[in-house]
Formats: C-alpha cells, structure tokens, sequence
C-alpha cells in the first residue's frame, strides 16, 4: 500500500481518537477549557522548537497573523463545542465541510477560479448538511448550525494561511494561532463571572475550575500530544502522495469518529444522516480532485 495512504490512515484514526478523548474531558470540563489546555500544552511545544531552531521569515502583515490566530480559535472552540453536545461523527462530519467552504472563499477572496464541476461539488456537499440538520422534519439544531460555522471559520483561517505562507516561518503561524486560542479564552474566564450572556453564547462564558484529578491531566497531555502526531501523520501524508488520492482518504476519519462514539455512547446515526454523510464526503472528495 501507498505510504501516504498508510500515513493518511493513521492520521485519520488518531484524529478521531483525539475527538473521542474530547468528549470523555467533556464530562468534567467545558469546552472552552479544553481549548485553553490544549493551546497551553501548544504554546510551550512551539516556544521550545523556536528556541532550537533559528526563525527564516520576511514578517509583515500582522494583520493578517493575528487574523490567522482568531479565525482558528473560533473554529477549535465551535468543533470542541459540537463534539461535547452531538454525536462525534456528526461533528467531526460537519467540521470537514471546511473543504467546501475553502472553495468559495478562495474565489471571492483570492479570486482563484472556480470551475462548473467544483459548483457542482460543493451544492452536493452542502445538501449533506440538509439532510444531516433534517430541516423539513422540523427538528434543526443549533448546535449543528454552529458546527457548519466552525468549518466555515476553519476555512477562513487556511485561506488566511495561504496569504502569510511565505513570509512567515510556519511555526510563528502555529504559534499565533495557540497564543490567540490561550489569550481569548483566559479573558472568557476573567468576565464569565459578570456576564449574564444569552443561552446561545453561554457556552463562551463558563467558569473555570482547575482540574485536580491526575486522571483528566494525563487525558489532556494526550489529546494535546495525539493531535500533534495527526498533524505530523497528515504532512508526510502529503508529501508522500498524490494530494487527491490523500484528500480522499483523509475522510476515513469520519467512520472512525462514529465508532469511537459508538463505543462511548452515541446512537449510530440514521438513515438521512448516513445520507448527509455521504454527500458531504462526496463533495468534498470532488473537490479535491477538481484541485489535481
């Protein structure tokens, strides 16, 4: 088997993994607890690579760094939200709509051009959110709305990326984005106990409680250790093979997901979210091949 396919796997799997030990932390913590931990742990690994590794950068456009960092942080904070209320597989589906998303964004924003058989792709992809949200039984989630919004944030923070990529070393790009993820929720936690917020948002406001049970320590240091070794399995995934057949492959973790949240609990899905399932990875998958 291609290595970039057996790399792809493994990422996949482990990025599932790192979203079932989201949802176990979920029963002690708030999501937004788990995003400030997780970008701790991020900040500290980064900060000890650029102390061994001298920086190569043009800089420039803070801007659009700082961008970078907040667009991230709302995307991590809309999908940890979604995988503690949902089922995991529905939440890591609705967060890999970004692909989609990235498509238009680069053609309004990047003006990159934007074939009729992408068009195409991407209505089929968000017609598996319709099926998925199951709006004509009158039974939409807000909850779902935001795990769409996240992949649309998740969006905007690559194509922001793609703007920076080559004037700022990429560690300085991932720090941003850790240190933005660490800052903003710190605050959220300074004004939780002031704010009467509507129960829309109240999930941004939780009041924090350090955890003091050397079990949930040891299931935070590895989430935050499992999602870097994602994320290094997906970049030699990449570098190893052709990005189409990769980018296919890389929705195997949605299966993934419904299993781990089998085994945690969740209902399997049903018929019409199978089908959403479906459509979301379909279109996703064309287009990507649309991008070879």
């Amino acid at each position: 088997m291609d290595s970039g396919i057996l790399f792809m796997l493994g990422s996949a799997l482990i990025s599932a993994f790192s979203g079932a030990i989201t949802k176990i932390l979920s029963e002690d913590m708030s999501a937004l607890e788990i995003v400030f931990f997780r970008n701790v742990i991020g900040v500290i690994a980064i900060s000890y690579a650029l102390k061994h590794t001298a920086l190569k950068q043009k800089g420039g456009k803070f801007h659009m760094l700082f961008m970078r960092g907040l667009l991230g942080f709302l995307a991590m904070i809309l999908y940890f939200y979604t995988i503690t209320t949902i089922p995991l597989g529905e939440a890591i589906t609705l967060n890999k709509t970004s692909p989609l998303f990235v498509s238009l964004l680069a053609y309004f924003v990047l003006k990159e051009h934007l074939s009729t058989s992408t068009i195409f792709a991407v209505i089929i992809g968000f017609l598996g959110i319709v099926f998925i949200a199951k709006p004509f039984g009158m039974n939409v989630s807000y909850v779902h709305f935001l795990g769409v919004l996240g992949g649309f944030f998740a969006a905007a923070a690559y194509t922001t990326i793609k703007k920076i990529k080559d004037i700022y070393d990429s560690r300085v790009i991932v720090l941003s984005f850790v240190i933005i993820g660490t800052i903003i929720p710190g605050v959220l936690f300074l004004v939780a106990p002031y704010v009467q917020a509507p129960k829309a948002i109240n999930f941004l406001f939780p009041i924090f409680h350090m955890p003091e049970n050397l079990y949930i320590w040891m299931l935070i240091i590895a989430m935050a250790m499992i999602s870097t070794l994602s994320q290094w399995l997906l970049t030699k995934a990449y570098s190893a093979s052709n990005v189409s057949i990769v980018g296919v492959i890389s929705y195997t973790n949605i299966p993934f997901a419904i299993g781990f949240g089998w085994m945690l609990g969740d209902a399997l899905p049903d018929f019409l979210i199978y089908v959403g399932i479906g459509l979301i990875i379909l279109g996703g998958v064309l287009v990507g091949m649309n991008k070879k």
